[in-house]
């Protein structure tokens, strides 16, 4: 196409804009697209950030301001899947396969009526729960029923005591005085956000507890708060298979392998569920959104907060927070497809 820019280019404190056609996006099925998705919301508040070659080619917003800060949800365990891949290629983790144990052996103390909900306890088999189960959701951690690395279980709990074991790789976390050491958020900012321009804050939350339940063990949540910008910049770092510039922020090795499903869901899930990584949402078998290019994958949260990202299409799209609520529902999904669909 005449004139068009080639990317990618990467955003310092602001990001180079670009009109659709020098990117190679239909600024009719663009603009299509911005009203039917703001038809659809009505009154309610949205953000979206459309990326292509690096370059900010749509913002959409309604009821909120660009830079205002929201908490990303579960979205933020991609972060978690980013500082885990780091972390081993710093050496302070040996392997993914390593045992938690290892690191955290305090995530086995929580006998029964002390964890955070009647019937979920430590079991003896979870003692053999390596990293590699509990960032791709397969641990069964404190699950009844449910042995290491044999069932795909959507959780927050192993993803606290998979933090809590990083933390303690670098000297970051005490079960004892949770609050005392800064923890995973520490690391997000120094090893991602700061090398990347990023803007974004931490913070720790607990769902409500009985005051016996050792949340100190499982719970201490970690949570980014980011603006749609934030998280488009995430995307272009993902869509660069961890690379900013001439700095190799994430490995390579490991991004490729993260947005790709999971070892022990092909070999112990059914196909339906074939649709995971190691902290993102993935479409490498076409399950989470069969139209969609294979190699789409995205970080998701609670409230529609996504990074959606396709390497072929050299799109990332952000929603900070979405409009609909259901991951991945038809009227969701729309909004992908016809931002995809746009791309010539």
């Amino acid at each position: 196409m005449a004139g068009r820019l080639m990317g990618p280019v990467f955003p310092g404190a602001e990001w180079e804009r670009a009109k659709p056609d020098e990117v190679g996006l239909d600024a009719g099925r663009l603009e299509a697209t911005r009203k039917w998705h703001a038809d659809r919301a009505g009154e309610q508040p949205y953000r979206v950030v459309v990326v292509r070659a690096g370059r900010l080619v749509a913002e959409w917003e309604q009821g909120m301001a660009t830079d205002e800060q929201r908490g990303m949800a579960s979205a933020t365990k991609s972060l978690f899947s980013c500082v885990l891949g780091i972390a081993i290629a710093e050496g302070r983790i040996g392997s993914v396969d390593d045992k938690l144990s290892e690191y955290f052996p305090e995530f086995m103390e929580v006998p029964e009526g002390r964890g955070p909900k009647p019937g979920r306890f430590v079991k003896p088999e979870d003692a053999d729960i390596t990293f590699r189960q509990l960032i791709s959701n397969t641990s069964g951690y404190m699950k009844p029923g449910e042995r290491p690395g044999q069932q795909f279980h959507y959780q927050t709990f192993g993803m606290n005591v998979l933090c809590h074991g990083i933390e303690q790789a670098y000297g970051l976390y005490d079960s004892s005085d949770p609050d005392g050491l800064p923890g995973i958020g520490q690391l997000i900012e120094e090893k991602i956000r700061d090398p990347i321009g990023g803007t974004w804050s931490y913070s720790y939350v607990d769902f409500e507890h009985a005051p016996e339940a050792l949340a100190n063990i499982f719970g201490h949540s970690p949570r980014c708060h980011a603006t749609a910008r934030d998280m488009a910049r995430l995307g272009l770092l993902w869509r660069e298979k961890g690379r900013w510039g001439a700095r190799q922020v994430v490995p390579e090795e490991w991004m490729r392998e993260a947005v790709t499903t999971a070892p022990d869901l092909r070999a112990n899930c059914p196909r339906e569920e074939w649709c995971y990584g190691y902290g993102f949402w993935t479409n490498d078998h076409g399950r989470l959104c069969p139209p969609l290019p294979q190699d789409s994958f995205a970080a998701q949260g609670a409230g529609q907060n996504q990074i959606w990202v396709c390497s072929s299409l050299d799109l990332v799209v952000a929603q900070s927070p979405g409009v609909f609520e259901d991951h991945w529902d038809d009227t969701n999904t729309s909004l992908i497809l016809e931002l995809a669909a746009a791309c010539a």
